[in-house]
């Protein structure tokens, strides 16, 4: 008999040799899966042992499906009565490709039709869907015009273990930990009395399989919520079999895990983490030999390694590890440096499987690989080294060539950087965009930031604009990579030194991912002006670098001017205003946090005292109840705003009431600049015309590297109508 074991794509081959060491007669990969031959009892006993498979699915039908018709009517034909009993509930897992159908829930929904027609027909009962606990889960493929029709014989997906409830940020599913654990020779390794250490253990997921593993604990043992109770109510499966498949695996990790020894340690900076892995361990019986504590891993030192199998041994050890990346490579490249310093330090003549965001984020380990493999993390394409042993010395830096698309991608950027030399030269500009979607497929935009205590390592934030949604995700992240290459190249600097952004799919919509909190700044200069700018920890830097025309103005015509910045952000247009003369700045914003950024930047150029005041406060309720009056104002609002501490803002419902108070505090001579970036905005022309002359000066706000995208933002000058 022939069944079939899916996993995730990249343990194919893994997979494949566990079945066979399993006791199957055969095991072939496939895509995502292997093809087993073998009987009823060899698929019960992967579903309670493996630790790879995803899922065991045991064909009932496989038939012609041009449609949907087809497709009802061959999964109708089956005596249901024979898999399932009265009052039993189904549940239907659809996965379709093709042209003929499209929609894998409808095609499920079909399936399930088919199954309650035939068992009404059949004695009159109708059984009812439960999608979270069925009582038969069945499995449907189509694929080519043919349909395959399956028992889930484990119920659900397989890397749920049981033991697993605390869970912390992005954890590894216990299947993926288990093909690290396999690529690093865990089970030879273990056998000899090896340690095991993971610096980055999160919840635990790797320690603690790894543990499970050499305890000779089944990973389907204590799947359930009773223990010894078959996974499906498949009238077909052998329970008495499965008993004595449960009995012989309870007696095996009883055995186990009295011998286990204290030979596992995990470390994490997170507290919440190792709090949530002590959690894991205790359910899973392993928490009396492994080790759990928070330590951040540059602090690890050779003396904190487990201990051998005799006293005063070094034992052979391997170090696992999933370092953190997010959906579209956005890591930290100096933790990847640090964990590879860390691990020749401290283990010298271990072997490490590592689980890598991908192949450049492995590459900034320094470590050697031994052998390199391709595994999927859900969706997310990575790449896992074995290291063995750590001791070797670090790799050498080799420039690896660019492909095509990158090489494009950076012919560009260089006739950019070409073109506008003489510019950035003549103007002293040190902080520019290099890069606005040139080249369309390429979607992004590069910007440049040099620090003024080190011109010659310049840092970049990449900001990749959402693709289409029909354009694959395999397509996108190669685009982007080859993007990120090229500018690593032309501009000469590390991965650590690149800041990228991109949106990602959400519930709700399109979102911004989650960025890295590493509190960096770097000092940059505009004009006379220094400025403080976060490339890491924020959606935006701190600076808009389209405003600098607009900066530069307000700069030559503050000289003792009373200077008003409403919406204020991080305050660049007040450095300016400041720096060019003004008698006094006031500057507001309802976020604390970009006032204390504001405070840093004046202090940063020697500026403080009263004559600059920082207002928390929302901008329009401040400036309505506000009677002082100033000669020179900046505003520069949201599109939008709906912050807990303020009324809801919108930029097009609001601007000529926000206009109105603002000029109302202007002095005679006094000129308000007035700016947002909300494309679809029209100034109501008609009512400013009622209180203020207004003039637009766009163009002339917009500075050569935002030429490629002249709606950036709009501007007007505004005065007081006499």
């Amino acid at each position: 008999m022939k069944f079939f074991a899916s996993c995730a794509k990249g343990l194919e081959y893994l997979l494949a040799d566990e079945l066979v060491a399993l006791g199957c007669a055969r095991a072939t990969a496939a895509m995502a899966g292997v093809n087993v031959e073998g009987e009823l009892v060899d698929a019960q006993r992967a579903v309670l042992w493996s630790r790879l498979a995803s899922r065991v699915l045991w064909p009932l039908t496989d038939y012609d499906c041009p449609d949907e018709a087809a497709l009802y009517a061959g999964a109708r034909a089956l005596p249901w009565h024979e898999h399932l009993e009265a009052g039993m509930t189904v549940a239907v897992d659809a996965h379709v490709s093709g042209e003929a159908i499209t929609h894998a829930r409808f095609a499920a929904q079909r399936i399930k039709d088919a199954v309650v027609d035939a068992m009404r027909e059949h004695d009159g009962t109708r059984p009812d869907v439960d999608l979270d606990d069925p009582d038969l889960r069945l499995n449907l493929v189509v694929r080519k015009g043919r349909a395959i029709l399956s028992v889930d014989l484990g119920g659900g997906p397989l890397h749920r273990r049981g033991w697993r409830q605390a869970h912390h940020e992005a954890p590894l599913k216990e299947t993926l930990a288990a093909a690290v654990l396999a690529r690093g020779g865990w089970d030879r390794l273990h056998a000899q009395g090896a340690a095991l250490l993971d610096p980055m253990c999160g919840s635990g997921t790797l320690l603690i399989e790894g543990a499970l593993v050499a305890a000779d604990v089944a990973p389907g043992l204590h799947r359930g919520q009773t223990p010894g109770l078959a996974p499906s109510r498949w009238t077909g499966f052998d329970r008495d079999t499965w008993r004595e498949l449960h009995d012989d695996a309870t007696r095996r990790a009883e055995a186990g895990l009295a011998a286990l020894a204290p030979r596992f340690l995990g470390t994490d900076v997170d507290p919440e983490a190792i709090a949530a892995a002590k959690e894991n361990a205790g359910r899973a019986g392993v928490a009396h030999a492994v080790d759990l504590r928070v330590a951040d891993l540059r602090s690890l030192q050779p003396a904190d390694l487990p201990p051998g199998p005799r006293e005063g041994d070094a034992p052979p050890g391997l170090v696992v590890a999933n370092p953190p990346y997010d959906a579209r490579l956005a890591a930290d490249p100096a933790l990847y440096r640090a964990l590879g310093q860390t691990l020749q330090r401290i283990a010298p003549e271990w072997r490490a499987s590592l689980l890598c965001g991908d192949d450049d984020l492995a590459h900034v380990t320094g470590l050697r690989a031994r052998k390199r493999y391709r595994m999927f993390n859900g969706a997310l394409e990575c790449s896992l080294i074995v290291v063995e042993p750590l001791a070797h010395a670090p790799r050498e830096e080799i420039a690896r060539p660019l492909s095509d698309g990158a090489q494009m991608v950076a012919n560009r950027l260089r006739k950019t950087l070409r073109a506008t030399k003489r510019w950035r030269a003549q103007e002293g500009i040190s902080c520019y965009r290099a890069y606005d979607a040139d080249l369309p497929e390429y979607a992004a935009a590069i910007d440049v930031y040099t620090p003024v205590d080190a011109p010659d390592a310049p840092w970049l934030h990449v900001q990749e604009y959402a693709a289409p949604s029909e354009i694959p995700e395999d397509i996108t992240r190669r685009r982007l990579a080859d993007l990120l290459a090229a500018a690593r190249e032309v501009f000469g600097v590390p991965r650590e030194r690149v800041a990228v952004k991109t949106r990602a799919k959400g519930k709700g919509g399109s979102k911004y991912g989650r960025f890295d909190a590493r509190g960096e700044f770097l000092t940059v200069r505009e004009g006379d002006a220094l400025l403080r700018v976060n490339l890491f920890d924020y959606l935006d830097t701190g600076l808009f670098l389209d405003h600098r025309p607009l900066r530069a103005r307000i700069a030559a015509e503050a000289d003792g001017m009373r200077f008003l910045n409403l919406f204020c952000y991080t305050g660049a247009a007040t450095v300016q205003a400041a720096v060019g003369g003004a008698a006094q700045t006031t500057s507001v914003d309802l976020s604390g946090t970009y006032l204390q950024w504001l405070a840093d930047n004046l202090e940063t150029n020697g500026i403080g005292g009263r004559l600059h005041r920082l207002v928390q406060a929302d901008a329009l309720a401040w400036l309505e109840a506000e009677r002082g009056e100033y000669d020179l104002v900046f505003c520069d609002p949201p599109t939008f705003s709906n912050s807990a501490r303020a009324d809801d803002f919108d930029i097009q419902r609001e601007h000529v009431r926000l206009l109105k108070a603002a000029v109302a505090r202007l002095s005679l001579d006094g000129v308000l600049y007035f700016s947002n970036n909300f494309r679809r905005f029209r100034l109501d022309v008609d009512a400013i015309a009622a209180f203020a002359d207004c003039e637009e000066i766009s163009a002339g706000t917009i500075p050569p590297d935002f030429a490629r995208n002249p709606r950036i933002h709009r501007a007007w000058r505004l005065q007081r109508r006499r």
